[in-house]
C-alpha cells in the first residue's frame, strides 16, 4: 500500500519533517557520489548491533557506537529504500509534527529511530550487518499518527490483480494492517536466520519496535494533554 496524503490540515508548516526528507535525499545523493567509497559510510556511520554490545572488538569507544544510532537514520541502502521510507514520513511526519510541536517531534524522531534499532539487537544481538534508514523513525511517526488521529482518512494507492486502484482508508485500519504486517515478517525473519543472528534484508523488529514507542509516547502525551484541559 503507497499512501498519497491524509485529510486533515496542518496548523503550522512542518519545516522539521520536510528537514529532515531533504537531509534524507543530499546524504543519499552524496552516497551514490561517492561510488565504491559508500560501503565505508555504511560500515562507519551505519548501526551495528554487536558493535554497540562489544565496541572495543571494532576498535570503537563507546560514545562513538552511540553516534550510529542516529548517524544511521539517515543511511539509505538504495533508491527504492529511500523513496518508500520518504513517502510515509512526507505523508504521517506533519500531523505528528503539528501535534508534538517542532522541537519535541524532531528529538522524538531521533528516540524513534534509536529506540527501533535497540529493538533489533535485542532480536539479532550479534548481527554484524549494518542496519540503516529512516525505517524506525518513521515506524515511530506511524505508531503516533495512530493514536493522535486514528480518524483520520489516508488516500492509499493499492494493487489489484492487472491495475492500481486509489481509496481512502481510515487511519485506524490503515496503520494496524502496517503493524502486522512487519510484526509477521519479523517473526518470518527469525524462521529465516534460524538461530545465525545474521540477518539480511529489512530489519523488521526495528519497525514493531519504533511503532510501538510511537504509540506509547503519543499515548502519554495524549493523557497528559487531556488533564491539562
Amino acid at each position: 500500500m503507497i499512501p498519497l496524503r491524509h485529510t486533515l490540515a496542518n496548523r503550522e508548516t512542518p519545516f522539521v519533517t520536510r528537514t529532515f526528507v531533504a537531509m534524507n535525499v543530499v546524504i543519499f545523493l552524496v552516497q551514490v557520489m561517492l561510488g565504491g567509497a559508500a560501503e565505508r559510510i555504511i560500515q562507519t556511520f551505519g548501526y551495528i548491533p554487536a558493535r554497540l554490545l562489544h565496541p572495543a572488538a571494532f576498535e570503537f569507544a563507546p560514545w562513538e557506537v552511540a553516534i550510529t544510532l542516529a548517524t544511521s537514520l539517515f543511511l539509505h541502502g538504495g533508491f527504492v529504500h529511500l523513496a518508500g521510507n520518504m513517502i510515509y514520513l512526507w505523508v504521517f511526519g506533519g500531523a505528528v509534527e503539528d501535534a508534538f510541536g517542532h522541537a519535541r517531534y524532531a528529538m522524538f524522531y531521533v528516540a524513534g529511530g534509536a529506540i527501533g534499532s535497540l529493538a533489533h539487537t535485542i532480536v539479532f544481538p550479534n548481527s554484524t550487518i549494518p542496519s540503516i534508514g529512516a525505517s524506525g523513525s518513521i515506524a515511530a511517526v506511524l505508531g503516533a499518527f495512530l493514536v493522535l488521529r486514528p480518524s483520520a482518512e489516508i488516500v492509499t494507492l493499492f494493487p489489484l490483480v492487472i491495475y492500481w486502484a486509489m481509496a481512502e482508508i481510515r487511519a485506524a485500519l490503515f496503520l494496524p494492517v502496517w503493524f502486522l504486517m512487519q510484526f509477521f515478517s519479523g517473526f518470518l525473519s527469525l524462521a529465516a536466520a534460524r538461530g545465525t543472528q545474521e540477518v539480511a534484508g529489512v530489519a523488521w523488529w526495528a519497525h514493531v519496535g519504533g511503532f510501538a514507542f510511537g504509540a506509547v509516547v503519543a499515548g502519554i502525551y495524549r493523557l497528559m494533554a487531556r488533564r491539562r484541559v
